[in-house]
This record gives structure tokens, C-alpha cells and sequence, in this order.
């Protein structure tokens, strides 16, 4: 259990650097548009460009080779392998992890659209690019996993994968925008230092030592791997559904959005720690999931006319900002946060 967590880990790390990649390069391409006096960030060019192209090919390649073979010779070949096979991890890590694959494959679906409509490919043909770079980075993974001994195919990742991909497709060919977009926020959580004490009762720990070895002990980490603090949103731009020349704010989204609470091992709050057993029976601890509603920044709707700041916010954009919002839990309860 502690490999595949591990696994979990890089894989997420994976992701996010990836995603990361691209944005900064595509954020560079606009940069670097404006400096040379070309038009605005994520104007495609009006014919085809080889140069552009070329470029955008080359460091996504290699963008994608890097990752791929760093993460198989970080971890996969450390590992045996077998033939091909399957493995069932639905509601693993109360399924954030899914989630995970969803907000990134709709955003390196969306990234590699803008980065072949910048080179001058037509709309479908970058709609069509979207689809292929997101399902092979993605798919490179879930493969890797297949032939792991370890590990396996996962079914459930894949179609997480193909609704973050499908999101993007649906949204660019009926309204041929992104009207509702997928962003992610992570929360710093505080994990009590109260004892707990082992089954045998000769040995204790407690949850921010158990939250440190799963999570990590620094912001940058649990941000990436602490699936209790993250939360992944969908977030609606209203204006865009309402009737032409609405007063509605362009800049003002309803998020809604999906977490999990009190998760302490991948499938259950037991793990072994030091050759000891422990166990959480307290209810006060039970695994529980969160749904939300609440506010949210469309960072590329504000009105600004320095190109590098709307590149910075666009950015940014991939982040729920924290505002005011109201959960419902299956505990049975409902809360409002100030900031989520």
C-alpha cells in the first residue's frame, strides 16, 4: 500500500508539472507576441505558420518525453512487471484522485488548443490536437500502470480522463468557448497532535505525523498530495448563458465543487506505522465527502490592457480563488465558509 501511495504521489506531481509546463510555455509564446509587436496572447495566426509550429511541437515533445521517461525510470522500472491487467481502485482516496485526472486532462486538452490555434491550425484540427496530446500523455500513464505488478489498468482513471477531454471538446464545438472551466484549490489543513494509540496499545502516534509521511511537511507538498485540503471545482461563467447585453458581471462565476474529508490511507483510516497497527474508530474521524457552491474570479474576464498581466492571470486562472462558500457533506451537514 505504501508503494502505491507513493505512486500516487509522483503521479500527481507528474501532472501538475506538466500541466505547469505548458501554461508557462504558451504564456511565453503570448510574451513574446506582444514584445515583438504581434497581436495579443492566444490570437491564432491568420494562415498557417511553420515556424510557430515547429516550436510548439518541439518543446511539447519534449516536454512529453521528459515526464514520460522520468517517471518510468523514477519508479516503474524499479518494480516487476507482468502482462497486461486491470485493477479496480474506485473510491480510492475518496476519489480525489479522479477528480485529479479530470481537471488535468480538460486543461492539457485546452492548453494544446491554444498552442495549435497560436501556430494557425484551424479550429477543428486543434480541437483535434487537444484531444490526441491529452490522451496520450494520460494514456502513457494508465499503460505504465497496466504492466505493473503492482499496480494495473485503471478503468475509472481513464473515463475521469475522457470526461476532462469530453468537457473541453463539447464546450469549444457548441459554444466555441470555455464557459465552464475546471480549476482546483488546496487549502493548508491543521491535523491534531492529540495521541493515538496502536491496537496492541504499546505504541502511539498521532494525525500530524501521519498527515507529514502521507502528505509531506512543507506547503508546496500537501498542496500537491493532500487530498483532504483539495478541492476541484467546476466553475460557470453566468454571463456568458444569460441573454445578450446582461448586466451580470463578466468577471463573477458560480463554482461548484467536490472534496473529501478525514482520509488517512487510501481505502480505509488504518495503516501500519513503526511495525504497529493503527486504527481510527473515532467518528468524529469517519471519511466523509464535501460538495460545494460557491463564488469564483474568471481571471481572463478582467479588463486590463498590459498583455504580460493578462498572461499572469490567465495563468492563474487553473486556481479557485477563495471566497465565501456554502458545503453539504454526507455527515449530514451544511456549512458556509468564508474562504474555500
Amino acid at each position: 500500500m505504501k508503494k502505491r501511495r507513493y505512486l500516487y504521489q509522483l503521479k500527481v506531481r507528474t501532472r501538475v508539472m506538466y500541466t505547469l509546463t505548458f501554461v508557462l510555455f504558451f504564456q511565453y509564446l503570448g510574451i513574446s507576441q506582444e514584445t515583438n509587436g504581434f497581436s495579443q496572447f492566444f490570437t491564432p495566426s491568420d494562415t498557417f505558420n511553420q515556424k510557430r509550429f515547429t516550436t510548439a511541437v518541439s518543446i511539447g515533445s519534449a516536454t512529453y518525453a521528459g515526464f514520460a521517461a522520468g517517471l518510468y525510470y523514477a519508479w516503474y522500472k524499479q518494480y516487476p512487471q507482468e502482462n497486461f491487467h486491470l485493477f479496480n481502485d474506485w473510491n480510492e482516496w475518496g476519489n480525489m484522485d479522479k477528480f485529479g485526472h479530470l481537471f488535468s486532462s480538460y486543461f492539457q486538452a485546452h492548453l494544446t488548443y491554444t498552442g495549435a490555434r497560436w501556430t494557425g491550425l484551424d479550429e477543428n484540427n486543434s480541437i483535434l490536437t487537444g484531444i490526441i496530446c491529452a490522451s496520450l500523455f494520460q494514456g502513457t500513464i494508465e499503460i505504465m500502470d497496466g504492466f505493473s505488478t503492482n499496480w494495473g489498468f485503471s478503468l475509472s482513471d481513464m473515463a475521469f480522463n475522457n470526461a476532462g477531454i469530453g468537457a473541453f471538446v463539447l464546450q469549444q464545438k457548441i459554444w466555441k468557448e470555455q464557459r465552464i472551466k475546471f480549476k482546483v484549490s488546496s487549502l493548508p489543513e491543521r491535523y491534531s497532535e492529540n495521541p493515538i494509540l496502536s491496537t496492541s496499545g504499546l505504541s502511539s502516534t498521532n494525525l500530524e505525523i501521519r498527515a507529514d509521511d502521507l502528505f509531506g511537511s512543507n506547503y508546496y507538498e500537501r498542496f500537491l498530495k493532500d487530498y483532504n485540503a483539495q478541492i476541484v471545482w467546476a466553475s460557470v461563467n453566468i454571463h456568458s448563458f444569460l441573454p445578450d447585453n446582461n448586466k451580470f458581471p463578466k468577471w463573477l462565476n458560480i463554482a461548484l465543487g467536490y472534496g473529501s474529508e478525514n482520509m488517512f490511507g487510501g481505502f480505509t483510516n488504518s495503516w501500519v506505522e513503526n511495525g504497529e497497527l493503527y486504527v481510527l474508530n473515532d467518528p468524529e474521524l469517519e471519511r466523509y465527502k464535501q460538495f460545494y457552491i460557491g463564488l469564483d474570479l474568471d481571471l481572463d474576464e478582467i479588463k486590463t490592457d498590459n498583455h504580460f498581466l493578462k498572461g499572469v492571470l490567465s495563468m492563474f486562472n487553473i486556481f479557485k480563488m477563495p471566497s465565501p462558500a456554502l458545503e453539504i457533506n454526507t455527515r449530514g451537514e451544511i456549512q458556509f465558509h468564508l474562504f474555500r
